[in-house]
């Protein structure tokens, strides 16, 4: 198979794509892709866990916020006049 220098080319050919796919299929499972200047870059953002919390804490400061919006008690307001008295006298 190999007795021509051609079929050694296309071997060595064949054989250095098949590696380049391989390693891109695997830099591509581990998240890491690479930028148009050939450094490595990663998919996942390792702020990802930080930003869920404080996602989290930002949807329940809003759901008091809308609480405290929607209270037809008037207590917010009653509390609010009594702040005012305190600081009047």
């Amino acid at each position: 198979m190999f007795d021509n220098p051609f079929s050694m080319v296309v071997a060595i050919v064949l054989i250095t794509a098949i590696a380049g796919v391989l390693r891109a299929k695997y830099k591509a499972e581990q998240g890491i892709v690479e930028d148009g200047n050939g450094e490595p870059r990663r998919l996942v953002d390792p702020d990802a866990g930080r930003m869920r919390e404080e996602i989290k804490q930002l949807k329940d400061r809003i759901a008091v916020l809308e609480r405290i919006a929607t209270d037809k008690s008037n207590r917010l307001e009653d509390e609010i006049e009594a702040l005012r008295d305190k600081t009047h006298s």
